[in-house]
């Protein structure tokens, strides 16, 4: 191989604008569509939180939040709209003070899907329903996700557009028995919009303090009669946002700079919210009323979005694989130096040391020079990187789903709904501004890694009756069905260049695409499995004020066998104005095929440098050899007790209690490293880019967690300068304790950002003044102080960061009764997180990337909608 004259060019990479239809997509809430439609259950704007009418949580009829035996929280359409936040997840956030979620400036695959977690546990703790229907879960596995979701494979809510909502029901208690796997720490249920006319359209444009980062958004919602008897309402969203950077320059870059080398770029890694190239939803919701009490219902969706971020600075001297070549016996670091005739074929390659500058040394000078013939056959990667290089990492993220059914009474008066669904999820990974060393000057700089997708179907059967006996003070609601689930997780081959062994990996040099290697051949595959469930609920009034409620829950998974959860509840009317709630329930989470197989290659700081780590399934030998085993379900058993008061003058106050214990969870190693004797093992197996890999990794149940914590939240309005003045203040106190460990597996700086890494205290206070044609929103938020084991190194990068306070404000005029005109701005005095200590030392990120108030600082915005 000769060494062509190289001119290395950044790649520029344009977002695909992808031309889709929004047609014959979605549909409308199962057991309750037309009932809503029909009655006085739909969420205006004026509607008191207590009266909102709820689904989830019960099988019997809905009923209001107020009248719940455990914790729900019911967010109107207009609550989410009134708000500067775009991304659906931040919209909960902002609204439901137990939900957190928070930036992935450099997180591997979360930048892509960011993990949410609700009452402190991780992100498939809790369980997603769209119109009272199971959501697929993301294709993405959180490979890194800050500790708590290490592992985690949830859904992706921010495919769901606000535009199609009317409500989100947010039930914070346990209730795997009523709906299965994953509802641990609760449930979210997204119900779709079913106004058969009208229809909205809106624009918004943002930006932040600094001037980055700005946002636009365009989304439509319009309702369709569907004949006489039936509607088709359907909604689409685009949205296109710039990155942000809060980041210094890394204290080794400015060394080089210092140095003479004028081609490191300042600064040399970005740490800020990723580029949205694209971000495309459309989904549809439709009822069909059939006559005879039967209806039938469909909703579906499709999402497509791409995404750019960061990755780690490569040192022009020190990355491995790609610049460091060694010591010499001078104990002189040497530049890593290709021979591209072979190793004593030829003209030899001199050793170059590396000094302050590696450019400067003489040596290096001849190797670059092409016109040489020594220097046509020498190569090293500073040629084409001289201030060394960052990758760019992101991806294409598209996801689908169709749920189709019907639902009615039998001439026995039994309710049924039957359903159908199918949901998928996929991720195609992409890379840029990197190389594979192995591949020497002959590499290409852009790559596609490879790709994962998820494939769930799913058949619900149904049937509720109510039955009256003389000694119940109301009928006995009785509720069955049976679920059958199938799901599948696929890994696709990457490109040939991006997982190729190329001619230079004798002479030390990386292979595969760097920072991401490219999955191979026999990495990838599809891994299956099905499970068969059946259910039983009872709910009844014991007396005019004591309600009882039970629910059992069986289900066989095709790979691990069987699993058994309960669940009582009740709710006692103290007085007239005060109640007591309280519920006690197991639970389960069922491991992933998706986690019992995957393979992926991931670049992360580890100490105080970057580690290729392989993440191998636990049944690989090698992890099996460092303790690996196959996964288990994790279990849980749940407590919860409250206090409800509803009062005369318009305050609805409810005070909650929790405590979920949660044993064998499923979580991703601490960095186990490797000896040359287990890479030697992997390279057997036909790993042979095994000899970069520092540590391995993998999916294990090896700690046990007990979390508790207290949720509050009041309402409360009243007339006021002849407008309408509405309070609305939530607060959460959740603590986390790690009961057991492997210290094996899981180091102590893993095991406290479990416990502290989201504030234990967090609030959230809302004051909505409505006067004519105007209206003036004012939210305090609050966050509490939090644990961040920097750049999840567990090399003593301890950060502690106290407690803040951001202002959120909005003011809007109704310019007719079509139009209306907003202006606001989160965090509008600017407010950011304490800096961090280890910023220009470490990795350049100016504040702690998990910061739960975010890392941009203050935002604003103007909105639009027009109404017809």
């Amino acid at each position: 191989m000769t060494k062509p004259v190289i001119e290395k060019v950044v790649p520029s990479v344009h977002g695909i604008r992808p031309t889709l239809v929004a047609c014959a997509i979605l549909a409308s809430l199962s057991t309750t569509s037309f009932a809503q439609e029909a009655g006085a259950d739909s969420v205006e704007p004026d509607t008191q939180a207590d009266e909102r009418i709820a689904v989830v949580g019960t099988r019997s009829a809905p009923r209001s939040v107020g009248d719940s035996a455990v914790p729900l929280d019911i967010v109107g359409a207009d609550e989410l709209r009134d708000q500067g936040s775009t991304d659906m997840m931040n919209m909960v956030s902002t609204v439901v003070p137990s939900f957190n979620v928070n930036d992935q400036p450099i997180n591997d695959a979360s930048t892509l899907v960011r993990p949410a977690n609700l009452r402190g546990l991780a992100s498939d703790h809790t369980l997603v329903l769209v119109n009272g229907k199971r959501r697929h879960r993301s294709a993405v596995i959180t490979f890194l996700g800050g500790g708590l979701s290490d592992g985690a494979q949830g859904p992706d809510i921010s495919n769901i557009p606000a535009s199609a909502l009317r409500q989100i029901e947010v039930l914070r208690d346990g209730a795997a028995a009523q709906y299965g796997s994953d509802a641990i720490a609760g449930v979210i249920n997204f119900v779709l919009n079913d106004a058969s006319e009208g229809g909205t359209l809106e624009a918004r444009y943002g930006t932040t303090a600094e001037g980055d980062g700005d946002t636009i958004q365009i989304s439509g919602n319009i309702g369709l009669p569907l004949s006489e008897r039936g509607f088709a309402n359907l909604s689409v969203e685009y949205r296109e946002a710039d990155a942000t950077s809060r980041s210094v320059q890394r204290d080794d870059a400015a060394a080089l700079i210092e140095a003479g080398n004028t081609f490191v770029a300042d600064p040399a890694q970005i740490w800020g919210t990723p580029e949205i190239k694209y971000d495309f939803k459309a989904l549809g919701n439709f009822g069909l009323d059939l006559g005879g009490n039967k209806e039938a219902y469909l909703f579906a969706n499709y999402a497509e979005r791409e995404i750019e971020g960061g990755f780690y600075y490569r040192h022009p001297h020190d990355r491995d694989g790609v610049f460091f070549g060694g010591f010499n016996d001078q104990d002189e670091q040497l530049l890593l130096v290709a021979d591209l005739d072979g190793v004593g074929q030829g003209l030899s390659c001199p050793e170059v040391p590396v000094g302050d500058n590696v450019l400067d040394s003489p040596e290096y000078q001849l190797i670059a020079d092409n016109s040489t013939p020594l220097g046509a056959n020498c190569f090293a990667f500073n040629e084409l990187f001289p201030g060394g290089f960052t990758p760019r990492f992101g991806g294409i993220v598209t996801d689908a789903s169709f749920v189709a059914g019907t639902n009615g009474y039998l001439a026995s008066d039994w309710a049924y709904d039957v359903s159908v669904g199918v949901g998928y999820s996929r991720v195609e990974y992409l890379l840029f501004n990197t190389v594979n060393p192995s591949l020497g000057p002959d590499t290409p700089f852009d790559f596609s890694p490879g790709a994962a997708s998820q494939l769930e179907k799913n058949f619900n059967l149904d049937f509720s009756k109510g039955f009256q006996f003389d000694s119940f003070y109301d009928l006995v609601n009785f509720a069955t069905g049976i679920e059958y689930r199938r799901e599948t997780f696929k890994q696709e081959t990457g490109d040939p260049a991006s997982f190729a062994v190329g001619p230079l990996t004798e002479q030390g040099f990386g292979i595969g695409s760097n920072g991401f290697p490219g999955i191979k051949p026999e990495a990838a595959g599809e891994w299956s499995r099905g499970n068969w469930a059946w259910y039983a609920d009872v709910e009844t009034y014991l007396t005019e004020d004591f309600m009882v409620g039970a629910a059992i829950r069986l289900e066989d998974f095709s790979d691990f066998g069987s699993t058994s959860n309960g669940k009582l509840s009740a709710r006692w009317q103290l007085t007239a104005d005060w109640a007591l709630r309280g519920a006690v329930s197991t639970g389960f989470k069922a491991p992933t095929v998706g986690q019992s197989n995957v393979i992926n290659v991931t670049t992360a700081f580890v100490g105080d440098a970057l580690q290729d780590q392989a993440l191998l399934p636990p049944t690989n030998p090698i992890a099996a050899l460092k303790g690996g085993r196959p996964l288990e379900p994790e279990e849980s058993v749940a407590y919860s007790l409250g206090l409800v008061g509803e009062f005369e003058n318009g305050l609805y106050l409810t005070v909650d209690y929790f405590n979920i214990e949660v044993t064998d969870r499923l979580s991703r190693t601490s960095a186990i490293p490797l000896t040359q004797e287990d890479r030697d093992a992997l390279i057997e197996q036909g790993v042979r880019d095994a000899a970069s890999y520092s540590s391995v990794v993998y999916f294990t149940n090896d700690f046990d967690t007990t979390t508790q914590g207290i949720d509050v939240v009041a309402n409360y309005g009243h007339d006021l300068w002849e407008g309408d003045m509405k309070y609305t203040l939530a607060y959460n106190w959740t603590d986390t304790t790690v009961d057991s460990f492997n210290p094996d597996n899981i180091n102590l700086a893993k095991v406290q950002m479990l416990e502290d890494n989201l504030p234990a205290h967090r609030a959230t206070f809302t004051a909505n003044y409505r006067f004519d044609a105007m209206r003036t929103l004012a939210r305090v938020n609050y966050y509490g102080k939090y644990y961040e084991d920097h750049v999840d190194a567990g090399g003593g990068l301890d950060i502690f960061p106290g407690a803040e306070t951001t202002v959120d404000v909005e003011f809007s005029y109704d310019f007719s009764e079509s139009f209306t005109a907003a202006i606001g701005g989160k965090n509008v005095f600017d407010n950011r997180p304490d800096e961090n200590p280890f910023a220009s030392a470490v990795v350049g990120s100016l504040y702690p990337p998990t910061s739960p108030m975010g890392v941009n600082g203050g935002y604003y915005y103007l909105r639009a909608q027009y109404k017809f």
